[in-house]
């Protein structure tokens, strides 16, 4: 993320509105780009489509396939998603840049591989009776999204905003635009305008690594050394992004709340769409969380550590610590506000945005709290950066298995309550998780310079 922190603090130190709306505009698409951009992608396929594909089930097949490619992928290669950013991390702080574009060429060449036969498997296994057509190109969607996922971990480390957004656009709206010249194909023509546009987009974040970080070498393995792995992370990885959709996948399963669309796959109609609607909201906090996280608390962060090394005076380390501390509460504060603001403008606004969007209101208490647990969601990653700066791996393995296991029991719980609770399992897990890691974060700042010299 440290390039981030350079990029931002750059528009920043123009002074003026439009360095402080580039700044927000960047660490908002940044931060929330694979999210809102596939969100708002399937919305504007779904819409445009409505009156050339049919029948309309067909629309409603590709954007639960979509669903489930995006969640299976995140699931899938968040074992190696955090583990690899550390070990770039580790490699970038001896000053091997050279071999940075190796290793991601190893590491997707075995996550391709592994992936790719386990969608072999799946296509043919869970897709009996399919045509062909169909479950190829879910295949090649799936291994597009797990390499998307592992290219997208890297570009944190490049400074070349411009040309990534413009990538990300390039990529989303090939997507659209490819699917809606192969509506009239249905189901499958729809699939084969996502898999162009992701192409696009993998292959163009790939020369924007490779253009940042060129090596000699074509392939590297060394990630895969036992010196140089952390299971931590990779259980990390796995249970964050399970816990995100963890009440996503009850609310699937759950005969009651849903109904089979294609093949193993279900949807839940009185879930799905008031809950991506409330990811749409996140776009303030993530920008927030971006621009003062990685740019306020950084510097400290690193003025702080350097002392350390350095041998700085004890009045300038505890000055530092308290500027850390200072910077964290301040940037946790402005997400709160900023997120609450979201939160207002949602209630305010939801009741116009569904009737815009053909939803029935009975829909709005459940987007109300999703919106909720999105905006809190936010405050518990930004918790979560800051211990892994700390390196608080343990912590944050405790935090994500809470939440993990929190949304699944809340989730259930909810189930058996009724539908007015419908959506508070999610909220409430995220609340229980943040708290705890508040705490947690006050104790861990408050003994920091102990930690830092007795500890080690």
């Amino acid at each position: 993320m440290a390039g981030i922190g350079f990029e931002l603090r750059k528009l920043l130190r123009k002074d003026s509105l439009l360095g402080l709306v580039q700044a927000y505009a960047y660490a908002g698409v940044i931060g929330s780009g694979p999210w809102v951009l596939s969100i708002v992608g399937m919305l504007l396929i779904g819409f445009l489509s409505a009156a050339v594909v049919v029948p309309p089930i067909l629309i409603t097949q590709f954007q639960v396939s979509v669903t489930w490619l995006i969640a299976s992928s995140l699931i899938v290669t968040g074992v190696v998603q955090l583990a690899f950013t550390r070990y770039i991390s580790d490699r970038l702080f001896e000053k091997r840049d050279d071999i940075v574009l190796s290793s991601l060429n190893g590491l997707l060449l075995a996550v391709i591989s592994v992936c790719g036969a386990l969608g072999i498997l799946l296509a043919f296994v869970a897709f009996p009776g399919y045509d062909l057509a169909y479950r190829v190109l879910m295949l090649a969607a799936f291994v597009l999204l797990c390499g998307i996922w592992i290219v997208t971990i890297l570009l944190s480390g490049l400074k070349r905003y411009k040309q990534i957004l413009m990538m990300y656009a390039l990529g989303y709206g090939l997507t659209v635009a490819a699917a809606l010249l192969a509506r009239p194909w249905g189901l499958n023509g729809l699939l084969f305008g996502f898999v162009v546009g992701h192409v696009v987009l993998f292959v163009g974040m790939w020369v924007i690594v490779a253009a940042g970080y060129p090596s000699a070498e074509a392939l590297s393995f060394g990630f895969f050394d036992k010196k140089t792995r952390y299971p931590s992370l990779m259980i990390i990885g796995v249970l964050y992004n399970l816990g995100v959709w963890m009440d996503k996948f009850v609310f699937w399963l759950y005969p009651p709340t849903s109904e089979s669309i294609i093949g193993p796959l279900r949807a839940s109609v009185i879930y799905d769409l008031p809950v991506f609607m409330a990811y749409l909201c996140i776009l303030p906090g993530m920008a927030v969380f971006l621009v003062r996280i990685e740019t306020d608390f950084v510097e400290y962060y690193d003025a702080f550590f350097e002392a350390v090394r350095t041998g700085g005076s004890l009045e300038y380390i505890e000055d530092m610590r308290d500027e850390m501390v200072y910077s964290v509460r301040q940037g946790l504060a402005e997400i709160a506000k900023i997120q609450a603001l979201a939160l207002i403008v949602a209630v305010v606004l939801g009741p116009a945005a569904l009737e815009a969007l053909g939803i029935s209101s009975l829909y709005l208490p459940l987007f109300y709290i999703q919106t909720l647990g999105a905006s809190l969601q936010v405050g518990f990653l930004a918790l979560l950066n800051i211990f892994f700066y700390l390196d608080r791996r343990r912590l944050i393995l405790g935090l994500t298995a809470l939440f993990c296991v929190a949304n699944l029991g809340f989730t259930l719980l909810t189930l058996k309550m009724g539908a007015i609770y419908y959506g508070y399992g999610y909220a409430a897990a995220v609340l229980l998780a943040l708290v705890c890691g508040l705490y947690f974060l006050d104790r861990r700042l408050g003994r920091l310079e102990y930690e830092t010299f007795m500890l080690q």
